[in-house]
């Protein structure tokens, strides 16, 4: 009896550890990963969309010769991501995990009180599970809903173009740096947010080559084969860039730099290998603000560097 209570329990706690990460289960996992350039170790301006600014990076392959000043408290790298994810969700999944261990390593049962004492325990990790995901996903779609603040500028055009671009001559570094990004360059910028979604959606490494950098695509690959050996696959269709702006661009080494704050919305949808969601909603649109930075040869064409989660 008390070995199928030992396996029901680690069940549950699985099932825990893999529901919180699967929310970003999108094309970077939420992780802040890549390169930018000689300015990978320093902050990005905030902008209007993202205006708290950028997280360091997680995993890079620019080495770091010398500590920047550019984030509060200087860069020292982060932890790994833990697989119960971050906030809310995280911390619930990974305190009632605790407190089940500890139960268990005491000689008292996952629970503390025997049978009854497990199912409460499993009674109240599945009443707190879930109405921390209806909080999460109510405040998720009230911010999908907010107006965007892209300078209050006319929006001609493609608007989500339009949008870049006024978030521009509201704070960015555009008009000052020493590359000058066009409208041309902004709607690369929205393409490739496009183009990245749908290659990571149709799990094509090979189309994905064509929008990211080598760095980016090993990235990518690493997390769809970790979807993969979980049987799971992640979906991202109907993207909408809702509101960005540029936060800086330069040029070294004979290469050209952008990093974009960028807010858009889209159908994230998770399927086990019996095609059954997991998590998402095919008719609810998630929200996400992420700074991407692109580089690109002189006279060629943008690719994705990096991905940098928002403070």
């Amino acid at each position: 009896m008390r070995r199928s209570h030992l396996f029901v329990a680690a069940f549950a706690t699985a099932a825990l550890a893999l529901a919180p990460s699967l929310a970003d289960a999108r094309a970077g996992g939420g992780a802040s990963m890549g390169s930018r350039g000689g300015r990978s170790y320093s902050a990005p301006p905030s902008t209007n969309t993202a205006p708290m600014g950028a997280q360091p990076f997680d995993r890079s392959m620019t080495p770091r010769n010398a500590p920047s000043p550019g984030y509060p408290g200087g860069y020292a790298g982060q932890p790994a991501r833990s697989g119960f994810g971050s906030g809310l969700m995280g911390g619930l999944a990974g305190g009632l995990l605790g407190v089940g261990l500890g139960s268990l390593l005491m000689g008292n049962g996952f629970g503390g009180g025997g049978g009854g004492g497990f199912l409460m325990l499993l009674v109240q990790m599945a009443l707190l599970f879930f109405v921390g995901r209806w909080l999460f996903r109510m405040i998720s779609r009230r911010m999908g809903n907010a107006p965007a603040m892209a300078g209050g500028m006319a929006r001609m055009g493609n608007p989500q173009v339009s949008q870049m671009q006024a978030g521009m001559a509201g704070g960015g570094m555009g008009a000052t740096a020493a590359v000058t990004v066009s409208k041309a360059d902004y709607e690369a910028f929205d393409r490739t947010l496009h183009d990245v979604q749908a290659a990571w959606t149709a799990q094509d490494l090979n189309a994905m080559r064509n929008s990211a950098t080598p760095e980016m695509v090993g990235y990518f690959s690493e997390q769809l084969a970790d979807q993969a050996s979980r049987g799971l696959r992640n979906s991202v269709t109907h993207v909408k860039l809702e509101q960005g702006d540029l936060a800086e661009a330069w040029s070294e080494g004979g290469r050209e730099y952008a990093t974009v704050a960028m807010r858009f919305s889209m159908l994230d949808v998770t399927r086990d290998s019996g095609g059954r969601i997991v998590d998402g909603d095919v008719a609810t649109r998630s929200m996400a603000t992420e700074l991407w930075t692109f580089v690109r040869a002189s006279g060629g064409h943008w690719l994705l560097s990096a991905i940098q989660q928002t403070r």
